[in-house]
């Protein structure tokens, strides 16, 4: 089998490989993209269940390097569905290119480092070998879709579907008796539409989460043109702002408002929609009483949508603050569960003992089926990267590395493994920010790291492993300084059974982290060793 050669190898065709690429061969570099999916879209390629959606605005959740492309693309919805994600990643792709430098439909099954040639070599499941001076993984970090591991679940035997992997074509669940395994953001996002149609639904939860209304609306002219005319001010803001996004807490502290003030701050807060509530407040994930007077708000809009205090008591959360956990973006979640048709089972309270050929039984019996969905999630920010057998020197195995927790210098380099660059991996903003800004960011950030080795003659570039450690231990140190590290969630691997536990995105905020990194390659990328064979 023949090996192909290039400069760089990019894995992943979502927000981050994409914009990798384009820039890389506007750079002159010989690339070669490698996909799983058949075509673009990285996340929305395969998350194509019904209802889904993103939870970050439209107008933010766009790239931002070319002034042409937006003005041109016009957006429908102030959140957008992930049809028309996919749609505008189509265009991007059509735009610049794209598709030329992808191999679609290859997954990875492994990469090996050559330290004589200061080369990886790429090979896929399909037999294909490539081999390239650097290699970016943008792999994302929702990309690892994750089954629970329940007696039976293989037994069944009606349709199982799978929110992280929905097939290429429409789902009727007309007349049916569906069960749903997951009350995450998918779950949420999912139950009201396939409740719309099916005979019945079952909800299955394990732990309950917050759910904001997305409040969502048809974009008009009007609002259209105001943007567009605030676009580059609103960029301005979202790249110097916590989250890549131009939205900011409210001016006055908390304990300096009034009950009053107070209630307005939520109220408004709560009008803005999904995630945008925990930003009422400056210190909501940080202050215990703060997060109290949130979660207070929160149940007071519960007790309004869920009239049945027994199912409004079911999906009242109790086992992680407000926030601390994604918050989930819903049209009438909480209002589908007073449907007649729809119920829920608190596996708390009625735990699930197995699958069986006909549905699926809890510790008070059988409940007979038509179709499972598993809304149930990702091994996130790793389970990509560790699904894939990538040696380096030395014949370092990353699964093994990583068997502890991933240590990361700025969250893309990686002591061991030079010229591997992971974009939006452990230890950086990504999932807590506005991704196709990070994506952006992290894209450009690795391209320049290449830039300079290539103008200064260096062949490799590797995280030292002192300065990966340090960085490791600040970035848990700033989460320990919140009520995110210690509540159970994807962000610090509790929902995979065996993960190491620590929270794995850099919460330091997303312009701080711009500058941290802006500083190591000012200084000529302090903490990298760069060096010829």
């Amino acid at each position: 089998m023949t090996t192909t050669e290039h400069d760089l190898i990019v894995v992943g065709a979502g927000f981050a490989g994409m914009y990798t690429t384009i820039h890389a061969a506007r750079r002159g570099l010989d690339i070669l993209g490698i996909e799983a999916g058949d075509d673009v879209g990285g996340t929305w390629y395969w998350n194509r269940y019904p209802g889904a959606r993103c939870d970050v605005e439209s107008i933010d959740y766009s790239y931002s390097f070319d002034d042409e492309l937006q003005r041109e693309w016009r957006w429908r919805e102030r959140y957008a569905t992930q049809p028309e994600i996919l749609e505008y990643l189509s265009h991007v792709a059509d735009r610049f290119d794209v598709r030329r430098h992808y191999r679609f439909g290859e997954r990875v099954a492994g990469a090996t480092w050559d330290e004589a040639a200061h080369r990886w070599t790429v090979r896929t499941q399909n037999g294909l070998t490539a081999s390239a001076r650097w290699l970016a993984m943008a792999t994302g970090g929702l990309s690892q879709p994750q089954l629970p591991d329940i007696p039976g679940r293989d037994s069944f035997t009606g349709e199982v579907l799978q929110t992280s992997a929905w097939p290429h074509r429409q789902v009727d669940f007309t007349g049916k008796r569906v069960a749903v395994i997951g009350t995450g953001s998918s779950g949420v996002q999912a139950i009201p539409l396939i409740a719309a149609t099916a005979a019945e639904v079952v909800v299955y939860q394990r732990s309950a989460n917050y759910s904001i209304p997305a409040f969502n609306h048809p974009i008009d002219d009007d609002e259209w043109d105001r943007q567009q005319q605030n676009l580059r001010r609103r960029r301005e803001l979202s790249w110097n702002g916590s989250a890549g996004s131009p939205w900011t807490s409210h001016p006055v502290p908390f304990d300096e408002a009034t009950l009053a003030e107070r209630e307005a701050v939520f109220e408004e807060s709560w009008r803005r929609g999904g995630v945008l509530f925990a930003k009422a407040f400056q210190g909501l994930t940080v202050e215990p009483r703060i997060n109290d007077a949130a979660r207070e708000f929160f149940e007071r809009k519960l007790a309004e949508r869920v009239p049945d205090p027994h199912v409004r008591a079911a999906l009242t959360p109790t086992d992680h603050p407000l926030g601390t956990k994604r918050i989930c973006t819903d049209s009438s979640y909480y209002e589908t569960f007073t449907l007649p048709h729809v119920r829920l089972v608190n596996l708390r309270e009625d735990p699930l003992v197995a699958v069986d050929p006909t549905g699926i039984r809890t510790a008070t019996g059988l409940r007979e089926h038509d179709a499972i969905v598993y809304a149930t999630g990702f091994d996130a920010m790793t389970g990509a990267l560790t699904a894939m057998d990538i040696r380096g020197r030395d014949d370092r195995s990353l699964r093994d590395e990583w068997q502890g927790f991933p240590v990361t210098y700025l969250g893309i380099g990686l002591p061991g493994f030079p010229n591997l660059l992971v974009l939006n991996g452990p230890g950086s903003p990504s999932v807590l920010s506005n991704m196709a800004l990070t994506s952006e960011q992290q894209g450009e950030y690795a391209l320049r790291l290449i830039d300079h080795c290539r103008a200064e003659g260096l062949t490799s570039a590797e995280a030292r492993a002192d300065a990966a450690t340090a960085w490791t231990e600040h970035s848990l140190e700033l989460a320990d300084r919140t009520l995110f590290g210690s509540a159970p969630s994807w962000y610090t691997g509790s929902n995979i059974e065996g993960k190491a536990r620590g929270f794995l995105p850099y919460i330091g905020g997303f312009r701080a982290y711009i500058d941290r990194a802006d500083q190591v390659a000012a200084e000529g990328y302090r903490g990298f060793i760069l060096s010829t064979r």
